[in-house]
C-alpha cells in the first residue's frame, strides 16, 4: 500500500524564555492510502501539534515529515502551501468558513486559489455539496447555517481538491451528540467513497474506536 504520510522520529519543543516545553518526542507514524487513524490523548498531550506537523503547518524540532513522498521541510513556505493545496484537506473544531462568502463560494475557494476558473470550481463543488446534504444552502452565508451544517460545509471544502488525506482536529468537538454522529458518519462515508486517508484527533473514544487504528499520545 502507498504511504500518504510518514513521520520519522519527529519531536517538537517550544521555548518560552528560560523554559523549554517538549510536546512530542521521537514519534513515528505512517498513514497509508485510504486508512482511518484516530489520535487520542488527554488535553495538552500534543494531538493538535501532531496534526499541524503532519500537515506541514509547523516544523518539527527534530525528525522528518513526508507527504506523498515529499519532505515538507525541504520546501519553501510557498511550495509547502502549494503541496498542501494539492494533497491535504483540513477540518477544524471551528469551521473557519469565510463569513462574507456563501457556502458554494467557500467550498470553491481552494480550487480558486489553485487557479481553477469559477465555472469549473462550481461544477466540482455542486456534487460534493449534494453529497454532504447542503444543496438547499448554496447561497447562504455561514452565519445562516446550523453548527452541523457549517461543519459539513467545511468537510466539503476540505475534499474539493480530492486530497490524499484529510486531517481533522476535534471536528465534532463543538457539536451536540446527534450532529457529531452525523458529521462522523459523513467523514467515514467519504473516506470509503473516495479512498481518502483520514486522520482525526479526538477525545471521544466511542468515535475513535470506529476507525481502523487508534494512536494514543501519553
Amino acid at each position: 500500500m502507498n504511504n500518504v504520510i510518514e513521520a520519522n522520529n519527529i519531536s517538537k519543543a517550544y521555548v518560552d524564555g528560560k523554559f523549554t516545553v517538549e510536546v512530542l518526542k521521537a514519534l513515528n507514524l505512517t498513514v497509508v492510502a485510504g486508512e482511518q487513524v484516530a489520535i487520542v490523548g488527554s488535553s495538552g498531550s500534543g494531538k493538535s501539534t501532531l496534526l499541524h506537523l503532519l500537515g506541514g503547518l509547523e516544523k518539527p524540532t527534530d525528525g522528518v515529515v513526508s507527504v506523498m513522498g515529499q519532505d515538507m521541510q525541504g520546501l519553501s513556505a510557498s511550495a509547502q502551501g502549494d503541496w498542501r493545496n494539492q494533497h491535504i484537506g483540513f477540518v477544524y473544531q471551528f469551521h473557519h468558513l469565510l463569513a462574507e462568502f456563501s457556502v458554494l463560494e467557500n467550498v470553491c475557494m481552494p480550487l480558486l486559489i489553485r487557479g481553477v476558473s469559477l465555472k469549473n470550481a462550481r461544477q466540482q463543488a455542486l456534487p460534493l455539496l449534494d453529497t454532504v446534504g447542503l444543496t438547499h444552502r448554496l447561497t447562504h452565508k455561514p452565519s445562516e447555517l446550523s453548527g452541523g451544517e457549517r461543519q459539513r460545509a467545511a468537510i466539503a471544502r476540505a475534499l474539493i481538491t480530492q486530497p490524499a488525506v484529510v486531517l481533522a482536529d476535534e471536528p465534532t468537538g463543538n457539536l451536540d451528540a446527534d450532529n457529531a454522529a452525523q458529521v462522523y458518519d459523513l467523514l467515514l462515508q467519504l473516506n470509503r467513497d473516495h479512498n481518502t486517508s483520514l486522520v482525526i484527533a479526538t477525545h471521544d473514544m466511542l468515535l475513535a474506536e470506529r476507525m481502523d487504528r487508534v494512536v494514543r499520545l501519553n
